[in-house]
């Protein structure tokens, strides 16, 4: 679908160069001496490298078209994270790369959001919280009110956090997913 250069917005996926690229940073420019143009910054979905362009506001862009769809988490193994759809039972795998550090979020039969570009999973989105389990924590030392009152503590999947005192090994809690945050405990 093609878009005008002044429409685009920072997450939007582009077709541009024979790649797909994600835009990072967009600014509009109206200069005093001629025509108005859009600065974008891109990061290549494929490639991983950074592309900064110009784009005069009458100037037209493809925007890629994407199909998210809902899978649930069944297990992995070296390379992929295997997902199944809950309604057709269709068993996709997605690479260890593209899941990335949200692999260690995953537990079982967790819904999940998969993106694809031409039938190709690019990109995986997880639910904002999900339960985690505290494996170890250190001990909160009484009267430190000094400095903040959170403590570290390491969850059973292997992420470390920060979480409240009274918090110890065991106890289960609920975990921002976008950027890994003690919400409450259950």
């Amino acid at each position: 679908m093609k878009i005008n250069a002044n429409e685009i917005k920072v997450g939007m996926l582009l077709e541009y160069k024979n790649d797909l690229w994600q835009v990072l940073k967009t600014q509009h420019v109206k200069p005093g001496k001629g025509g108005a143009f859009a600065q974008v910054e891109m990061k290549s979905i494929n490639k991983n490298t950074k592309l900064n362009e110009r784009f005069r506001s009458n100037e037209t862009v493809e925007k890629a078209s994407i199909v998210e769809t809902n899978f649930n988490y069944i297990y992995k193994d070296e390379n992929n994270y295997y997902f199944i759809n809950p309604k057709s039972f269709e068993q996709i795998e997605v690479k260890k790369n593209i899941v990335g550090d949200k692999g260690k979020l995953l537990s079982e039969n967790l819904e999940v959001s998969i993106s694809f570009y031409n039938e190709n999973p690019i990109s995986i989105d997880l639910p904002n919280q999900v339960n985690c389990k505290i494996e170890t924590t250190d001990v909160a030392l009484k009267g430190q009110t000094v400095s903040s009152s959170y403590k570290p503590a390491k969850l059973d999947n292997g992420l470390s956090i920060q979480v409240p005192p009274f918090i110890e090994a065991g106890d289960e809690v609920i975990v921002d997913t976008r950027n890994l945050e003690y919400i409450k405990k259950i």
